[in-house]
């Protein structure tokens, strides 16, 4: 594996890992403020980013020893608001700018594993920018997320509120692969 590569996924890893532990956090804030719904919706994506995290480890299968990585994270708990546009910002520099780069450096080091593995979540990361944006327009206005089962493609992380699809619009898995947050 090109040594780039092999540092963009680290890096990625770092960043969906440590999305995974903040998106708990929030949860539990969430729950505390009364947002029940939107802590189920923090607990569903924080799982998301736990299955990006793991694709990304396992591509790196072959690349052994410490390395310092850089990831944009965002750091404090603040009101679920607050949190919620955090998710938003980290979220949309992921989709906008981090996995663009990490995707173009692995199209021309010919690293299909890993420009697949960025490209599922890249665009996971868009519903999950969008489910965050529709959940901070309630809270906003000091509701809850009016909202039902969240579904998440145990595969790639492609998160939806209701019924899961057929087939996986991410990486085509079939509606078993899906985990519930009811």
């Amino acid at each position: 594996m090109h040594s780039m590569t092999a540092d963009n996924l680290r890096s990625a890893f770092s960043g969906e890992s440590q999305a995974h532990i903040r998106y708990w956090n929030f949860a539990e804030r969430a729950e505390r403020e009364g947002f029940a719904n939107v802590g189920r919706l923090f607990q569903a994506i924080a799982w998301a980013e736990e299955v990006h995290a793991n694709n990304l480890f396992r591509v790196l299968r072959g690349e052994t020893g410490g390395a310092i990585t850089v990831a944009h994270a965002g750091f404090g708990l603040g009101s679920t608001a607050d949190n919620l546009q955090a998710a938003i910002d980290g979220e949309e520099f992921e989709v906008n700018e981090m996995y663009p780069a990490y995707k173009a450096v692995t199209s021309l080091q010919g690293e299909k594993e890993a420009e697949r593995t960025f490209d599922w979540a890249s665009r996971a990361e868009q519903t999950h920018a969008a489910l965050f944006k529709m959940a901070k327009d309630a809270v906003q206005v000091g509701k809850d997320y009016e909202i039902g089962p969240v579904r998440v493609c145990s595969m790639c992380g492609h998160t939806l509120v209701g019924d899961a699809p057929e087939r996986c619009p991410i990486c085509n898995s079939t509606r078993d692969k899906y985990r519930a947050f009811a």
